[in-house]
């Protein structure tokens, strides 16, 4: 049932000062192929009154790999295809892009509605439509059902973490860019509040959100990369750290990464668990998806708004998926990767998270302190939280001695 005009009208006018994303359309060259993002007229009952479109690169096989993907507010099917970078590797390594588009007459702003819980359950609303949009790729272009994929930015990351708790039955990982963990709001008024300062849970209340999800459910739990710009005032960087406490608690993994890495763009990639769960923040960034226009392997994407020119995200992505062959990320290392041979000597130091961010060993976003290089959420940005950093390596610290 959609939304009545009193609300929708209520939701633009907030929305006004506070977009999600906003589509930065750039014309591309005409490919040297004949696939192109095509529009699919019925694919089910459609509950949540969206649009398909999909894209299936020349030659494709059968029983090939499908990953959906969920636009932010304002923007649209197109425009992400077009500027998000997933179109260049589902062409080089084969597999179909289901692209859902919101109306506006579901949304004044063209959001997904992942603050309703009626477009947020299974079976129900946009979360159903969206299912059925892969029955109908796994129907009508032969899709492997064991290999389909979600990828959202904002109120589409929202929707993807959605889609992983509604239907794990579905979909085996996916990705949350500048996102909201699940069921963080239940209704438009709340979901302001978890969009910026946040909403502090604990991993166990963050994860039987996800298990309220789908009842009994006991099967697999499909893997979640989660990607912040640690200056994003749009959609808070606490929702990183909230969101990988939610999925870590699903997947039965602490808190604390087994492994930590630099990649370009000032990336830093937390690896949690046998890397069921990463968290990629992006130093300086702002609110948007990572790309890294260019030709190399690792470039992807054309800098627009919201469309941030710093990494290629749809790159790692599609590696964590596994969609380059299983090989993984040729740049990442493994989480079981040994200390150096030589470790510094360990430097312990007991002060406010105010003075340990204007000491330099730490940094503030969202009204909280983060540890420098591990990237440790310390607690409040004052000084009345204390915190013991321990210097692992140069501008590297994590919490305790």
């Amino acid at each position: 049932m959609r939304r009545p005009s009193s609300l929708l009208a209520r939701l633009a006018a907030v929305a006004a000062g506070l977009v999600l994303a906003a589509a930065g359309a750039v014309t591309l060259a005409a490919p040297a192929q004949a696939a192109t993002l095509t529009q699919v007229s019925s694919f089910g009952s459609n509950p949540g009154n969206l649009t398909m479109y999909a894209y299936r690169p020349d030659n494709l096989p059968a029983n090939s790999p499908a990953v959906v993907l969920l636009h932010g507010c304002t923007q649209n099917a197109s425009g992400y295809f077009t500027n998000s970078g997933w179109r260049k590797y589902a062409d080089q390594w084969g597999f179909a892009l289901i692209v859902a588009e919101q109306k506006s007459a579901n949304n004044a702003t063209s959001c997904f509605n992942w603050f309703e819980t009626g477009d947020t359950a299974r079976g129900q609303g946009e979360a159903l439509s969206i299912k059925q949009m892969v029955d109908h790729a796994k129907a009508n272009f032969g899709i492997d059902s064991g290999r389909v994929f979600v990828s959202g930015l904002s109120a589409g990351a929202a929707m993807s973490a959605v889609m992983l708790a509604t239907y794990p039955d579905v979909f085996a990982a996916g990705s949350i860019v500048a996102g909201i963990p699940y069921r963080c709001a239940t209704s438009m008024i709340n979901a302001f509040g978890c969009m910026n300062p946040g909403t502090d849970k604990s991993p166990a209340a963050w994860g039987d959100l996800v298990r309220n999800a789908y009842p009994g459910y006991s099967g697999p739990r499909p893997r979640v990369a989660i990607w912040h710009g640690t200056s994003d005032t749009t959609v808070a960087p606490l929702n990183a750290a909230e969101a990988r406490d939610q999925w870590t608690n699903v997947r039965g993994v602490a808190q604390t990464p087994t492994s930590t890495s630099s990649l370009p763009g000032g990336t830093s990639l937390e690896v949690y668990g046998n890397d069921v769960v990463r968290l990629y923040r992006v130093s300086g960034m702002g609110h948007g998806t990572p790309v890294d226009p260019g030709s190399g392997a690792e470039q992807c994407g054309n800098a627009a708004a919201y469309f941030l020119d710093t990494i290629c995200s749809a790159y790692r992505d599609a590696a964590f998926f596994g969609l380059n062959g299983g090989g993984g990320d040729p740049t990442d290392p493994p989480p079981t990767d040994p200390p150096p041979t030589d470790p510094p000597t360990p430097v312990c130091t007991t002060a406010s998270n105010y003075a340990h961010v204007a000491a330099g060993r730490a940094y503030h976003s969202g009204g909280y302190a983060y540890a420098n290089g591990s990237n440790q959420r310390m607690g409040l940005y004052n000084t009345f939280y204390t915190t013991t950093l321990k210097q692992t390596a140069p501008n590297h610290w994590v919490i305790g001695c």
